[in-house]
């Protein structure tokens, strides 16, 4: 067990990464792949058009951010509610609940990011060398 405890850093490094990836690729293709496709897909499911705007810059900025580990927890949050809004208003709509294959994505990626919320960046993150860290030291004091 306490190897696999020993593993847990590099468990929320991958995780981070990982998340990190699709979100950067998709906030690069809102921002500056085909800006103009997502100007004209948000309308369409009932958001304001500028919508493509805030959530490719989140998608962008909150996957440097998880590179880094860099405010990991309200990056998480964000993007997990983000990733709500997509399955309840966006994907379960179109596909049913019964068609995971149409949710399974942004379900699974607002409960990776719910779960960097909850538990941070961990030790191999800015925040673990930093804010995390600094918490620990002032608890243990």
């Amino acid at each position: 067990m306490r190897l696999l405890d020993s593993l847990k850093p590099l468990g929320l490094l991958v995780l981070r990464l990982g998340v990190a990836t699709i979100f950067l690729s998709t906030g690069y293709d809102k921002l500056f792949g085909a800006p103009g496709k997502w100007l004209a897909w948000f309308p369409q499911q009932g958001f304001p058009s500028y919508f493509a705007y805030v959530a490719g810059s989140l998608e962008l900025f909150g996957g440097v951010f998880l590179v880094l580990g860099l405010l990991t927890r309200v990056i998480g949050l964000l993007l997990a509610i983000q990733m709500a809004v997509a399955v309840w208003k966006v994907s379960l709509p179109h596909s049913g609940i019964y068609n995971v294959e149409g949710y399974g994505l942004p379900l699974m990626l607002g409960v990776a990011c719910f779960a960097l919320f909850t538990v941070g960046g961990g030790m191999l993150s800015v925040d673990g060398a930093t804010f995390e860290r600094s918490g620990k030291a002032k608890a243990k004091a």
